[in-house]
């Protein structure tokens, strides 16, 4: 059987080329995958918005939604607060009040509207309804 150089559906494995010449070793996969990392997809999604690992926590054990609408008027509410040159914010979205430091872009906490009666928030300078 002669192969066909035109066509390479039609060689054997291991043959790359006119004449049966052999392929080139494959480098063994690493299995790590290409593409964008999921904390800079996050971060695009969020445009530029950050979660501490605080906030994380609270989030997750306080069952908060911080998807699509919500998670859109939480950025827009930091925006406003930076355009004014606002450090330490509280920005109220729903029944929500997140904790963010503005400069940073970074969410420190959560606090669902159940638990604000317990809480005082200090070390702020600003806020907004989101």
């Amino acid at each position: 059987m002669s192969i066909d150089p035109h066509n390479p559906a039609l060689r054997p494995p291991g043959v790359s080329g006119p004449a049966g010449t052999p392929a080139p070793a494959r480098q063994p996969q690493t299995g790590a995958p290409t593409g964008p990392q999921f904390g800079e997809v996050l971060k695009h999604a969020t445009r530029g918005l950050e979660f501490s690992s605080h906030a994380l926590q609270r989030v997750e054990r306080r069952d908060i939604d911080v998807s699509g609408d919500r998670l859109k008027r939480l950025a827009d509410g930091v925006d406003r607060l930076a355009a004014k040159g606002a450090r330490e914010s509280v920005v109220f979205v729903d029944d929500t009040a997140f904790v963010v430091s503005v400069r940073n872009r970074t969410v420190i906490t959560a606090v669902p509207r159940e638990r604000m009666r317990e809480h005082v928030f200090t070390n702020i300078d600003s806020a907004a309804l989101g």
